[in-house]
């Protein structure tokens, strides 16, 4: 089979396309060909060598996967399924890859209404999303959610759920993604090149950051009393912990992980209608590098898919 690695931290040129043998799915995993993979903006900083997450190269990138049983060492799939899923994450799950061998418990059913692409693109943003709103904030009907980059990845699911629960959602989100944001339910938009959040949100039940940095500071003073901010890019922090409970408010650092029930909640919001991911462009396999050189750039709409 061929693999993408990379054997040095770099540019997109150091990503490489090899042969290597099939891995061996051990018990309780299978075989998956890939049809599709998620491209997330983690492996760009991995690639590059700003996260140390997976050590010193060499390694393979990669753990939102759609694709077909091949060999299933387990009762939960057999050979010819249609599964996708996130495999292992934080750990190495090698998904730039022809075939990908995975625990039958990261993966679920593909519908047959999600096509491979968008199905590859959906796993860690849906889950993280899923699992910020839904397990940890306990996002409910009435509720006002406020997410930070309703146009991103994370952001542009994490609308479709808020709403799909029932709450009042307010979006940050640049002036080109406006209807954008506003198609996928988004109840207020605030463009955040003209106008400070800060300055103009009040009384909210939750916030979703999906940027970082001192947006979730400045997130303590639009939350109400009791409120909740949830943070997929900061991690649990003893001060911050300290500052929002200090004021009344609940401070969360989410590191998505491999969920099966969240998956099944996201495929019902898919077959229900009131969910779709938006996959902004797709690249053949051989066409990785170029596929990289666009998660660098930032502010995409939506996600990026590796065809294969």
């Amino acid at each position: 089979m061929q693999i993408i690695t990379q054997h040095e931290h770099g540019g997109p040129e150091v990503l490489t396309i090899m042969d290597a043998p099939e891995p061996r799915p051990l018990p309780t995993e299978v075989l998956v060909r890939v049809r599709a993979i998620g491209l997330n903006p983690l492996e760009a900083r991995l690639r590059a060598g700003e996260f140390p997450l997976l050590g010193k190269p060499p390694f393979i990138l990669g753990w939102d996967v759609s694709g077909v049983v091949e060999d299933a060492l387990t009762w939960r799939f057999r050979p010819g399924d249609e599964v996708f899923g996130m495999s292992l994450f934080p750990r190495a799950a090698n998904a730039y890859a022809e075939l990908v061998a995975v625990p039958a418990l990261h993966l679920v059913r593909k519908p047959a209404s999600l096509p491979h692409v968008e199905a590859a693109a959906l796993p860690i943003v849906g889950l993280t999303a899923w699992q910020g709103l839904v397990d940890l904030a306990g996002v409910t009907a009435g509720d006002r959610v406020l997410i930070h980059g309703g146009g991103g990845g994370v952001g542009h699911v994490a609308i479709q759920i808020a709403k799909a629960l029932g709450a009042y959602v307010i979006t940050t989100a640049a002036r080109h993604k406006r209807n954008f944001v506003e198609e996928l339910g988004a109840d207020e938009i605030i463009d955040y090149t003209t106008a400070d959040f800060a300055e103009v949100v009040r009384d909210v039940d939750v916030v979703l950051d999906t940027i970082g940095g001192d947006t979730v500071e400045r997130s303590l003073g639009v939350l109400r009393p009791g409120g909740h901010l949830v943070t997929a890019v900061a991690e649990d922090d003893p001060e911050l912990i300290a500052t929002f409970e200090a004021a009344g408010m609940r401070f969360s650092g989410i590191a998505v992980d491999p969920d099966p029930a969240g998956l099944r909640g996201l495929v019902n919001l898919v077959e229900q209608g009131k969910l779709r991911v938006h996959v902004q462009e797709t690249f053949p396999f051989e066409r990785i590098a170029d596929a990289h050189r666009l998660l660098d750039a930032g502010h995409l709409q939506g996600k990026l898919v590796l065809t294969v």
